[in-house]
């Protein structure tokens, strides 16, 4: 592909050498590159790519794009300066493919809580409802069926476009993916066209990278700022950020909510363990899912699927079929019988969230025993508020290691101790060993008693000091309540 293909709609400031040179592949990382590169230098959050240029140019690159115009021209290699590298790359990475988010809808999804469920049960209702769709969450990237890693919420541009050909190939109409705040900000989803942009909620995450709260809804906001008129938005303004995502968005205005008057509504009539009782849009569901969160996860879905012109009766038919999510709120009753609940929360609201729900359902005369940690090399603050919240409102809680990476897990422990109110002293236990804290809370169980395990959720590993280690949580619980009850 000729070089000036890969530019169409990009906005150059300057132009030195030949914009026909022939390009076989596109990288943003330099070691990757090799004979008639594109390198795309980026001012990253850890390293600037334009101190790779020379190196990149050594490699086999023939084109570079850039903000910032080298010291020293190689009159054998085109230059290209940009206002923005990544949002060139963006660019550039869907012309690349073809441009294959034109030939599909894309729903991008949004918010602190609730993205991967809403995400999953979005694809799942539209793979239900006949129609092969591309999937891009924190657990799984599933192309109509299909498998493939996932390592980030939202992959780089290049891996992005990439699947998204592939999905076209395969014939998909549907695409859904998680919008991460760090994608967004980092310009991860620069060129791809969104048919509709959901936002779920927002709380206390990711301070470690965006600093501040204000920062945070900033980046979020930006997603909903760039979508187009051709697109929709979608908002749950129960949460009070929710209308303020949509203030300066071109794209046709939706909501849904709980609480509030909303275009899409619903009402939790009942709330069990086994499932809850739903009135949405003035009709009655059940669903094998359970709380509030989840009562908003499902008011999503429907949303979405009714902005993209399905059927109501057809939607609640697949809804109701629709089960939990892998490590959110996914539950079951060991053989001593006991409630052993595993969840993904690792924010302080994801936390009381599901605290709640259980409060909700629980009769008090059960214990709830909730062991919880908090992951090393991320947001420090929100360490003691998770401690609060757990020993708050479980009879005990057992504090543990979750990912402590490259931290001391003993000291993150440490800082969750300090939110833990004086009251609260003597129904706390803090067991660094998370096999061995999810141990202790099942032989403290008696039959009936309440568990949940939170943090992890979906993970099947357990990273320290950069090594990870295969732990599954759910796994844990069963294996050590067989040999408990041996």
């Amino acid at each position: 592909m000729q070089l000036k293909d890969l530019l169409y709609k990009v906005n150059i400031r300057e132009l030195m050498g030949n914009p026909l040179v022939e390009i076989s592949t596109v990288e943003f990382d330099s070691r990757k590159v090799a004979e008639s590169t594109l390198f795309v230098a980026q001012s990253g959050t850890q390293v600037d790519g334009h101190d790779f240029i020379d190196k990149a140019i050594e490699l086999g690159a023939v084109a570079i794009v850039c903000e910032k115009k080298p010291a020293q021209i190689q009159d054998h290699v085109t230059y290209v300066v940009v206002e923005n590298s990544s949002i060139a790359l963006g660019i550039i990475a869907s012309n690349l493919y073809g441009n294959p988010t034109e030939k599909l809808k894309l729903i991008g999804i949004t918010g602190t809580n609730g993205k991967t469920t809403t995400a999953t049960l979005t694809y799942n209702l539209l793979e239900s409802l006949g129609f092969a769709t591309i999937l891009v969450s924190t657990i799984r990237i599933l192309i109509h069926g299909k498998e493939y890693p996932s390592s980030h919420t939202t992959p780089d541009i290049l891996t992005l476009n990439k699947i998204f050909s592939e999905a076209v190939e395969a014939g998909c109409e549907y695409a859904v993916m998680e919008v991460s705040s760090h994608g967004i900000h980092q310009n991860r989803i620069a060129g791809l066209h969104f048919q509709v942009g959901v936002f779920s909620n927002i709380s206390h995450d990711h301070l470690d990278y965006h600093k501040t709260f204000a920062e945070y809804i900033k980046a979020k906001k930006k997603f909903f700022d760039e979508l187009p008129k051709s697109s929709h938005s979608l908002t749950n303004i129960d949460d009070k950020n929710g209308i303020v995502m949509l203030q300066n968005t071109d794209s046709t205005r939706h909501s849904y909510a709980l609480k509030t008057d909303a275009d899409f509504k619903a009402r939790i009539l009942e709330n069990q363990f086994d499932g809850m009782l739903m009135l949405l849009d003035g009709k009655e569901f059940w669903t094998p899912l359970i709380g509030q969160f989840n009562a908003y996860n499902l008011l999503a879905v429907y949303s979405i699927a009714r902005i993209l012109g399905f059927d109501q009766e057809e939607i609640l038919t697949s809804l109701s079929k629709l089960k939990t999510v892998d490590g959110r709120f996914q539950s079951i009753i060991t053989e001593n019988g006991i409630v052993a609940i595993v969840d993904y929360a690792h924010t302080p609201d994801a936390l009381e969230n599901v605290l709640n729900t259980i409060q909700n359902i629980r009769t008090r005369n059960e214990k709830l025993i909730t062991v919880v940690g908090c992951g090393g090399d991320r947001d420090k603050t929100k360490r003691p508020e998770m401690a609060k919240i757990a020993s708050n409102e479980s009879d005990l809680a057992i504090f543990t290691s979750d990912n402590p990476r490259s931290e001391d897990p003993e000291a993150i422990l440490a800082e969750m101790e300090v939110g833990v109110e004086p009251q609260n002293f003597r129904k706390t236990l803090k067991i660094t060993d998370r096999k061995e804290a999810i141990k202790t809370a099942l032989k403290m169980a008696d039959r009936g008693d309440i568990i949940l395990v939170a943090g992890k959720g979906h993970e099947t590993y357990q990273e320290i000091k950069g090594v990870k280690h295969h732990f599954d949580d759910m796994e844990t619980i069963v294996e050590l309540s067989k040999q408990l009850n041996k």
